[in-house]
């Protein structure tokens, strides 16, 4: 067989660009074979969007319940009011409950051996993680959306500018993608799906209901106060009430951050090891 037959069968070398990109950016592969895997997450959320009633139909509910049948009682008859104080509050509540799916998500995902696939590719270890972090942005941001506009035809108004609203949402969205590695732990170690929800459950009621979400930090007894004035949740909150409907904000910001660092800093590395030893 001739040389000229050789050429024209065998299989074409890779394209030498492409060779040299991959070479010459090692340290973007992550977040770009994590970005393949969330665009994957996101095409499995639009073919399944009953996942999305906890982000969508879940927080409409909690604001005709607890204006309309608590907010008169709490509020002593001003309802609207009532709806000013608490929309920011079930915006920090509703996003915390939204992490939830991310872990029962990646648990069902590993019992199916979705990740064994994953390891079995030629992609870096951390981006089935990363990636199914980066996908629940859209989750989060339906959240404020959904809490905003229906909070709007309720009666809720913002009483600062667009640029506060934005950076409440902005930060808001931060928080979850911190707090959700939280999730993405307890789906690591969890024998189930079923037991992801129970034990985030377990954790983020009391940091809802133990906070300024509902009423006034004030009206609690001392102890409790004690609590609420640690509690993410509570700084969350208070930020958001604050860059939407005034209030004191920087201290807020800032505690909000600590604790931010400090998710990050404790909960992705327990998640990786509890996903080395699980995969």
């Amino acid at each position: 067989m001739s040389a000229t037959t050789m050429n024209k069968y065998s299989r074409p070398a890779p394209p030498a660009a492409a060779a040299e990109t991959d070479a010459a950016a090692p340290q973007f592969r992550t977040l770009r074979h994590a970005l393949v895997l969330a665009k994957r997450n996101l095409i499995k959320t639009a073919r399944t969007p009953e996942q999305l009633i906890d982000v969508t139909v879940q927080p409409i509910i909690f604001l005709l319940l607890f204006v309309y049948v608590f907010g008169g009682a709490i509020s002593g008859g001003s309802r609207h009011d009532y709806l000013q104080y608490l929309l920011p509050g079930l915006l920090g509540q509703g996003i915390a409950l939204g992490s939830v799916a991310l872990g029962q998500n990646m648990n069902a995902d590993i019992e199916k051996g979705v990740f064994d696939r994953f390891r079995s590719l030629p992609i870096a270890r951390s981006a089935p993680l990363v990636g199914a972090v980066l996908a629940d942005f859209f989750r989060y941001l339906l959240v404020c959306v959904i809490f905003l506009g229906f909070g709007y035809v309720m009666g809720f108004r913002i009483t600062t500018n667009p640029l506060a609203v934005v950076a409440a949402v902005a930060l808001a969205i931060a928080f979850a993608l911190c707090f959700c590695w939280i999730s993405v732990w307890v789906g690591m170690k969890a024998r189930t799906p079923g037991s992801v929800q129970g034990v985030m459950f377990l954790l983020i009621l009391p940091l809802s209901f133990g906070s300024n979400v509902f009423v006034s930090t004030s009206t609690m007894p001392g102890w409790m106060q004690a609590f609420v004035k640690v509690n993410p949740i509570s700084h969350l909150v208070g930020a958001v009430r604050g860059m939407t409907v005034g209030g004191p904000v920087a201290g807020h910001v800032g505690w909000t951050l600590l604790w931010m660092a400090g998710l990050l800093v404790v909960f992705v590395p327990l998640a990786m090891r509890a996903y080395r030893r699980r995969t």
